[in-house]
């Protein structure tokens, strides 16, 4: 069976020699020659989240602020640029009412958020963030729509990662001081010898390096093999040197339990569910509960999580006095009314960036409504869409790379926030696998005689 862009519904060379399509309308795929705008904007966003504008940058500079401090509108008018250009050509794209479709789940995330921002101590801060966090949602989606086909796609998001990884290795051998945690460093002296390569934190790296490796084994099978070996290789060595355990853990898990998820058939979703249900149970209530902490302890591990526990200790009393609104997207940690608040002198969690868990700070951000809403979207949907895309046979390669790191993201929210985190290639990149396997759910093969003619109105639009 011929490999097929269901992401996007790419076109691609079926075995018989003649051109076939991925619709899920039976719309012509029409591949323009050319398309270099829709490459460069490809590349340009997805190096805008897995670079960003101030990479290597000096640790000495920064200092502790509460986050409303720290906003960059350049950031913001960079996203909100290229969501410009993305949903334009979203808009002349032929398969855009399939696109749009997806938007629905987003479109009720941000209607309920909108609805908690009174409940924010800076409710136009609140306003701000959400829609810049919005239009983060959309631009990553929707950036599936540039590439031509399956060999386009991988040969930009080789060259991005490439850049990537090799920037960080620049970063390690020329630039230490940046590139690897020092104990001279403004905040966590603790961390040094651990790489951070370009990217803030040795955790952000680890987690983007474990996402690189899932890209390499991906290449590796679409015949850029030692692309994807060189990948593999260096991002595998670098999770190793960063000292992030989390994601050093769970890179192998991943693989076999996206093996087993595959094979999984029906208990899919209880599968997924349930190990997302248990990860956190046990990791919630080793916070509030002094036997789970001995029990885990006994295990062997660190039941303080390198002290996550005390910042789930003031998350969790925080959601307990306000469990249906929350306190407005993005306007919790680090603002003033905690950062100098009552709890300032009794706690250091007051100075933690979010409650690294994500699912957590979604109780923060908008109450249960809205971790349920995010459930859905992040974990339901895509369960779902998987399994009619893995029953469809749709490009079972480009599936398994959604998966793994559809997974892998779950996973990390337990630990970590990537959820809505408006920067980084965390939620970018979980971003595209959960809109990646919807589109793998939706693709049919379409024949070169099932074609209607359609003349492109920009170049990069095509089906």
């Amino acid at each position: 069976m011929c490999r097929l862009f269901c992401k996007i519904g790419l076109g691609q060379e079926g075995p018989d020699g003649k051109s076939k399509t991925v619709s899920d309308t039976g719309l012509e795929r029409y591949n323009p020659q050319g398309g270099w705008f829709a490459s460069i904007l490809f590349v340009a966003v997805f190096c805008y989240f897995w670079i960003g504008i101030n990479p290597l940058s000096d640790p000495q500079a920064g200092t502790l602020a509460a986050y409303g401090e720290t906003s960059n509108v350049f950031n913001q008018l960079i996203v909100l640029g290229m969501s410009v250009l993305v949903m334009t050509l979203l808009a002349l794209h032929p398969a855009r009412e399939l696109v749009l479709k997806a938007f629905w789940p987003i479109a009720a995330i941000f209607f309920w958020i909108a609805l908690t921002i009174p409940f924010a101590d800076s409710p136009d801060s609140a306003i701000r963030r959400s829609i810049y966090s919005l239009l983060v949602c959309i631009c990553a989606s929707a950036v599936l729509i540039l590439p031509r086909d399956t060999n386009q796609f991988a040969r930009l998001v080789g060259l991005c990662l490439l850049l990537a990884v090799g920037l960080s290795y620049f970063g390690v051998l020329v630039l230490p001081a940046r590139a690897i945690h020092q104990a001279t460093d403004l905040s966590e002296q603790a961390l040094a010898g651990d790489w951070r390569g370009h990217f803030g934190h040795k955790n952000t790296a680890a987690a983007a390096m474990a996402s690189a490796v899932f890209f390499g084994l991906y290449l590796m099978k679409m015949q850029r093999f030692w692309i994807g070996l060189v990948l593999v290789v260096l991002a595998g060595i670098f999770v190793l040197n960063s000292g992030g355990k989390t994601a050093a853990a769970m890179l192998p898990a991943v693989l076999i339990a996206i093996w087993i998820f595959e094979r999984a058939g029906p208990m899919r979703l209880a599968l997924v569910a349930g190990t997302l249900v248990v990860f956190n149970f046990i990791t919630l209530t080793v916070a509030v509960s002094p036997p789970v902490a001995a029990f885990v302890s006994g295990l062997g591990i660190d039941a303080s999580f390198t002290d996550r526990t005390s910042i789930w200790q003031l998350a969790l009393s925080a959601v307990a006095d306000r469990p249906l609104t929350g306190y407005g997207f993005q306007s919790f940690w680090q603002t003033d009314a905690l950062f100098y608040g009552n709890h300032s002198a009794s706690t250091w969690a007051v100075t933690a960036a979010n409650a690294h868990n994500g699912y957590l700070d979604q109780l923060i951000n908008g109450g249960w409504p809205l971790l349920i809403l995010v459930i859905v979207w992040i974990v339901i949907l895509p369960c779902r869409q998987a399994s009619v895309a893995l029953a469809r046979e749709s490009d079972p390669d480009l599936t398994r790379l959604y998966l793994r790191i559809w997974l892998f993201g779950l996973l990390t929210s337990c630990l970590e926030s990537p959820i809505f985190e408006n920067s980084g290639p965390l939620w970018f990149t979980l971003l595209i696998a959960v809109f990646g396997l919807r589109l793998q759910a939706n693709a049919q093969l379409v024949d070169d005689s099932a074609r209607s003619s359609f003349s492109p109105r920009l170049a990069g639009t095509y089906l």
